[in-house]
């Protein structure tokens, strides 16, 4: 039960971390459409912006003009938290790869190998909490962006969403912890 137990959570942490790789990479975290004939479609990333015309499918993109430079805090505190979350995971993988039973590393101490599962469980849910903060005060703030507007009654035609981005750091984020509870709570 142990080893099928491990599997899962292996499984589903890797899964999970490539969710959260994705997430931080790639640059639809916000979409909004420029007027209501749909003539384009931006998507605002954590690292540039993106345009694609509708007419005939082609895709600008805009990088932001550096990583020091000042930017809104929603995009600094978003990188900080996916990029500490990536790095996270990626520690907890390594060490759940060790902790596995069907690995022959430390065979003869099954105690060990018990531990590093159970750290990496640990380190998986911190880069876990780490992501859902990250994608959800991103979230957020489109939200507030999108009221802002709204209620100042300079809402023409501009239509905010949540990107695929967000999304998928969200479930990488989730992910993680489900495989953090497994194999914090269920291993024993």
């Amino acid at each position: 039960m142990s080893a099928a137990l491990q599997m899962t959570a292996f499984g589903l942490a890797l899964l999970s971390t490539l969710f959260l790789l994705l997430a931080t990479c790639t640059d639809c975290w916000m979409v909004n459409a420029d007027d209501s004939l749909e003539v384009s479609h931006k998507c605002r990333g954590l690292w540039r912006e993106c345009v694609t015309n509708m007419q005939d499918g082609v895709r600008t993109c805009d990088q932001y003009d550096s990583i020091l430079a000042d930017h809104p805090v929603k995009i600094v505190v978003t990188r900080t938290l996916m990029i500490t979350a990536d790095l996270l995971a990626g520690l907890a993988l390594a060490t759940l790869v060790l902790g596995l039973d069907c690995i022959k590393l430390l065979k003869e101490d099954p105690c060990v190998k018990l531990k590093m599962c159970y750290g990496a469980g640990v380190i998986l849910s911190i880069g876990s909490v780490l992501g859902l903060v990250g994608s959800v005060w991103y979230a957020v703030d489109v939200y507030v962006e999108r009221s802002m507007l709204v209620s100042h009654n300079i809402f023409l035609g501009v239509h905010y969403d949540f990107g695929w981005s967000c999304w998928l750091g969200m479930a990488g984020s989730t992910g993680c912890l489900v495989a953090s509870v497994l194999l914090t709570c269920c291993l024993y």
